[in-house]
This record gives structure tokens, C-alpha cells and sequence, in this order.
């Protein structure tokens, strides 16, 4: 998706409330281990989608993350595009794997491919991650759900 451009320091005060709407972790988005693109509106400039992910120490694994639309888009594709971008960026950048927690879209990710997991595998794959320290810290880890994919 041409539409999608690396998120930038300036970018991020906009990206943190688009991502607090979305009801989705905002922990480490400002690390340079988050890669992370957003999608702009052509004529108003806001942020329309936003999507990234965070490897694991050897680089084999990726942790999607930040994947969301805006909700008057949902429906229409551009969600499937942001991901699927994702996911081929993630393996551009050497991944084979790709990892997520989703509580509340299960069956999008399953449509593109992904199957549940245990939860704790992820975790180890992923350790160093933001999210997974972070989920970890605060006991949210017992509360996810995880996907998973070959890249």
C-alpha cells in the first residue's frame, strides 16, 4: 500500500491518540525497535490507519503491532491492506514469523491467516518486546489472546 509512510517524531502525539481511540498499547511506540507507518487522508492530512510491528532479538520474529483504521473505514479493505503491508515489511525485514495479541479481532487476523496460540509462546519468541514486558509487568499477559503466522 503506496498510502502507508513511516511514522516520523512529529507524528507522534497525533499517532498516541489515534492508537488511545483505538483502545490499542502505547507502550515503547517512540523506541527505535517499533517500526511504524501511518496512513494520511489525502485531503485532510489525519491519520486514517496506522500499523507497525517490533522484532525479536535474532530478527526471526515479529510482533504486530499498532494495526488500526479509522472506524468510519472498517469494512471497506483498507484494514486487510494495512496488515498485509505490515506483514510484508516485517518480512522485507528478515522476520518468519509473525506474532500478535488480539482480544476483540480474532476472526479479521484469521483471515489473513493467523491461528491461536498460547499465549506464553508468544512471549518467549518475543521477549524483549515492549509489549510483551509490558503485559508482563502488569499481569495483562494472562488476559491475552495471541495469533500467529509463518511469514
Amino acid at each position: 500500500m503506496k498510502d502507508l509512510m513511516r511514522a516520523t517524531v512529529s507524528d507522534a502525539g497525533e499517532i498516541t491518540e489515534f492508537l488511545r481511540i483505538a483502545d490499542l498499547t502505547l507502550s515503547g511506540l517512540d523506541s527505535p525497535s517499533v517500526n511504524l507507518w501511518v496512513l494520511r487522508g489525502e485531503r485532510t492530512g489525519r491519520i486514517l490507519g496506522s500499523a507497525g510491528f517490533e522484532c525479536s532479538a535474532d530478527g526471526r520474529h515479529a510482533l504486530l503491532r499498532s494495526v488500526a483504521v479509522d472506524p468510519a473505514l472498517r469494512g471497506t479493505g483498507i484494514g486487510s491492506e494495512v496488515a498485509q503491508f505490515t506483514l510484508d515489511q516485517a518480512a522485507e525485514a528478515g522476520a518468519e514469523h509473525a506474532w500478535l495479541f488480539s482480544r476483540r479481532s480474532g476472526p479479521f487476523w484469521q483471515k489473513l491467516g493467523f491461528t491461536s496460540v498460547e499465549t506464553n509462546d508468544l512471549a518467549s519468541a518475543l521477549a524483549a518486546t515492549h509489549q510483551v514486558q509490558l503485559f508482563i509487568e502488569t499481569g495483562q499477559l494472562d488476559r491475552e489472546i495471541a495469533w500467529s503466522r509463518q511469514l
